[in-house]
């Protein structure tokens, strides 16, 4: 189960801290707003100097301290992060104190001085931890809702589909033993995946055979109405994706492509890879100068898929859909990232 304090991000990748120097300038920025306009340069150099020690100041910490605060509660995470914030606020305000050669000490312009920077670290640092707790809050439901979504798809897996499946292998055992058993082996794993569900991570070669073994299961039932041709050569098997991610994809162009279809159609699977960026694009036959094919099942397959797209990789992987006069394009664009499965 995911730790209460995981709202905290990883202040030791560099995207994070390119985060944290971003939004130390703006808040410069603001500072340097309320200066005079006289003063507005020599204030930019100096405020800039001084928040960014402060931030990366921080952040260096936060790091050496991210395996501690992972251990703590929600409450005593965000105060440990905050006291680090502030100390290290009051290290610079000193530094910067002695360096600008005011060398009095417990003054009242000393002490004014250092009241100010550590009630705006602290101000700054409270709402930084209530945004990352929020926005940690807003990923868990997100999460919860398509992990429940996965499984509304996972029994899509429809009772149409098992009982012709399993007539159609009743058929074979006598005329085609071999076959039949081959069948059964595709569809029992396809339920042993369903029944995996969407938690823990899969590799893009074990979601390719996914999608083989239910294909093949599907050509028993259409014969030649169904045409497969694969072209996934380029793409490295050991990228990491979601479980289920490419299945109801390839379920919903038979469904709804080729099915309807009175003398079927050719599904295409291609693949490549543009340096650490993977495309997989997957190409059903449609009724010419019908409806676009996205009521229904489809919409939600599409739908949950993108959103798992999006937890696992962010903004770098996405699903884009297309409906043209004879076919229906549906493209996904993912980071190779490599399994540890």
């Amino acid at each position: 189960m995911e730790n209460q304090n995981d709202f905290l991000p990883h202040f030791c990748r560099l995207h994070t801290l390119f985060g944290v120097v971003v939004m130390a300038q703006l808040l410069v920025f603001l500072l340097v707003l309320a200066q005079p306009a006289g003063n507005r340069w020599w204030a930019l150099s100096l405020f800039t100097l001084y928040v960014q020690w402060v931030a990366l100041g921080s952040c260096v910490l936060l790091c050496l301290l991210q395996r501690w605060l992972s251990r703590l509660e929600v409450l005593a995470a965000a105060v440990g992060a905050c006291c680090v914030i502030v100390l290290t606020t009051i290290v610079v305000s000193e530094t910067a104190w002695r360096v600008m050669g005011n060398s009095e000490l417990l003054t009242g312009a000393h002490l004014a001085f250092h009241g100010r920077a550590v009630a705006m670290a602290g101000m700054v640092a409270a709402l930084l931890m209530r945004y990352f707790y929020l926005q940690r809050a807003w990923r868990g439901q997100l999460m919860a809702e398509t992990q429940a979504r996965v499984q509304a798809l996972q029994s899509r897996i429809r009772p149409h589909f098992l009982f012709n499946s399993l007539n159609t292998i009743a058929s074979m055992i006598r005329r085609q033993p071999q076959e039949a058993e081959r069948a059964v082996e595709d569809l029992a794993e396809l339920f042993r995946a369903g029944l995996r569900g969407s938690s823990g991570e899969s590799s893009l070669g074990r979601e390719l055979d996914l999608c083989r073994d239910y294909l093949r299961i599907e050509s028993l039932r259409l014969g030649d109405r169904l045409q497969v041709r694969w072209n996934v050569d380029d793409l490295p098997e050991d990228a990491r994706l979601p479980p289920l991610t490419l299945q109801p994809l390839v379920e919903n162009a038979v469904y709804h492509g080729v099915e309807p279809l009175l003398d079927g159609g050719e599904i295409r699977i291609d693949g490549d890879r543009q340096g650490q960026r993977l495309r997989l694009t997957i190409i059903n036959p449609v009724a010419q100068g019908g409806p676009a094919p996205r009521s229904g099942g489809m919409g939600m397959a599409q739908d949950n898929v993108r959103q798992r797209l999006q937890l696992a990789f962010g903004r770098s992987a996405w699903l884009h859909a297309e409906h043209s006069e004879r076919h229906y394009v549906v493209t996904l664009v993912f980071p190779y990232n490599k399994s540890d499965t």
